[in-house]
């Protein structure tokens, strides 16, 4: 089974663009999405795709403090059902 950050940026590069251009599979996991220039309300509908994809719940603050891809990686790998 692919790992947690195999599957989260398969996601983020199917569901998420900048500018009409979707996002590179490539992008480096300390970095965050609003630097890159992904809309708060795509962040807001990425996290109901990782609910969807690993069984995990993210509230509202979770969006907020998860500011990094490697922290969104580690949020799921220890909360994932």
């Amino acid at each position: 089974m692919a790992s947690t950050e195999d599957r989260l940026r398969k996601l983020i590069s199917e569901n998420l663009e900048v500018d009409g251009q979707p996002i590179s599979a490539d992008l480096d996991f300390s970095t965050r999405l609003i630097d890159l220039g992904v809309s708060s309300m795509d962040l807001v509908s990425f996290a109901d795709v990782i609910q969807d994809e690993f069984n995990v719940k993210f509230t509202p603050e979770h969006c907020d403090e998860l500011q990094s891809l490697s922290a969104v990686v580690e949020y799921v790998d220890a909360n994932a059902a």
